[in-house]
């Protein structure tokens, strides 16, 4: 190569080589002062995408414990109020077998019944004053309290819809009903397809034409209908999820979760859950729903990977409870009749604290199983984010020496150049 002067190539390579050593230096830098190796996309992206997942599951899997959490202490505080319901039932026995003895005068009857409907009036007040988070526990609502938990995919969420019959001295306790689980569901696709190919996705924004119609069949054999009316596909899902109709529930999701191959799997649409066996829920005619943002053509499907959910269904023609109401303590006969009836009633009470109390523990599990769930996603985030130390420190010496001899490299570079005046003496 030719001695000249116009071009350092050397001190062009090492100065490239430096600058590559300072850029590996940096990062090396970054990652341990950090603690995470994926600092930004260009890291590694598919990487990157991987943690972001991660975390969102992680964070919706440790607020999802939390929920479930909540739930028990509903539960438990529905359970104190019926221990007390039962201490009190247990007292109006006394006064009831005293009274049937047929021993006592009217005024000692009198003065038992009094006793006795201060009882009833008791039940009344713990029925109607006992609540959670300042919401009345005994509504009796259809709907019940629905306990959601998940990691933020509709595949890994569930519900669990807590039923709290009503409770006063006319409807003491609550048995005959049974616990049900479905995952079934309706799922309505609102995007528009050309050629088989995804052109507009449906997406909350969307404005909506027409709307669904629930057919609600009643305990005793009678029908109502609810018709939604809102004109945007978020309103349609929160105008669902509010009304508060038994074992229904909406939300917006993909093709690919409910599993419907008839379409393109990344088509987005409305999927109506429901547990309920006593709600239909139709469209109101075959053109009824449609997105008029899209303007594509609307399909249903009936999905099997609907939300999980918990459910409490009550018993043909009705739950059995008792009234109490209706019973005195006045009289010997009066007395055998309301015995009868206080029997019944801590038979119900038993019954229904039993319900609550199969709820603490599916709830509990469910805290169980989201906490363990989020440790292992945890330490699988922790794999592929966190700093291996051993490495990061190894490769900190190696681009620090580097770094040194390349500074020197490139002053001898430098210095070579200067010899060409030697050769002008």
């Amino acid at each position: 190569m030719p001695l000249g002067v116009l071009n350092n190539l050397s001190a062009l390579a090492a100065e490239n080589n430096l600058n590559n050593t300072q850029a590996s230096l940096q990062n090396v830098l970054q990652q341990l002062s950090s603690g995470s190796q994926i600092n930004s996309g260009s890291d590694n992206a598919a990487g990157l995408s991987i943690i972001n997942g991660l975390q969102a599951n992680s964070t919706a899997l440790t607020q999802s414990a939390t929920n479930a959490s909540e739930g028990v202490g509903m539960l438990q505080v529905a359970d104190g109020a019926l221990s007390q319901v039962t201490n009190l039932l247990n007292r109006a026995v006394t006064l009831a077998t005293e009274t049937a003895n047929g021993t006592l005068n009217s005024s000692q009857s009198a003065a038992a019944n009094q006793e006795y409907q201060s009882i009833l009036a008791e039940i009344n007040t713990i029925g109607q004053t006992t609540t959670y988070n300042s919401s009345q526990v005994f509504t009796g609502a259809a709907a019940g309290v629905n306990i959601y938990t998940g990691d933020s995919s509709t595949t890994g969420s569930s519900i669990d819809s807590l039923y709290f019959a009503p409770l006063s001295s006319t409807t003491v306790g609550d048995a005959g009903g049974t616990v049900v689980q479905s995952s079934a569901g309706t799922f309505y696709d609102l995007s528009k397809d050309t050629a088989g190919a995804l052109t507009t996705a449906a997406k909350n924004s969307d404005t909506v034409a027409g709307g669904l119609k629930f057919t609600i069949t009643n305990a005793d054999g009678t029908t109502s209908n609810f018709t939604t009316t809102a004109t945007t596909l978020s309103g349609l899902v929160s105008e669902i999820n509010k009304d508060g109709i038994p074992g229904v529930t909406a939300s917006l999701t993909t093709a690919n979760a409910v599993g419907d191959t008839a379409v393109n799997s990344a088509d987005t649409g409305i999927l109506i859950s429901n547990t309920n066996p006593t709600v239909v829920s139709i469209a109101n005619g075959a053109t009824a729903l449609s997105d008029t943002t899209t303007g594509g053509t609307v399909s249903t499907y009936n999905s099997t990977k609907a939300t999980e959910t918990i459910s409490y269904q009550q018993a043909s023609g009705g739950d059995t409870t008792t009234n109490l109401a209706v019973t005195d303590l006045l009289s010997a006969g009066n007395a055998q009749t309301a015995l009868t009836s206080i029997n019944a009633a801590i038979s119900n009470v038993a019954a229904q604290r039993g319900y609550l109390g199969a709820q603490v523990n599916t709830l509990n599990a469910v805290s169980q199983v989201e906490t363990t769930q989020q440790q292992n996603i945890q330490a699988a985030q922790n794999s592929i984010q966190a700093t291996d130390y051993a490495q990061a420190t190894s490769n900190l010496s190696k681009y620090e020496i580097l770094s040194q001899t390349g500074i020197s490299a490139l002053a001898q570079a430098n210095s070579l150049q200067q010899e060409v005046t030697k050769l002008l003496q």
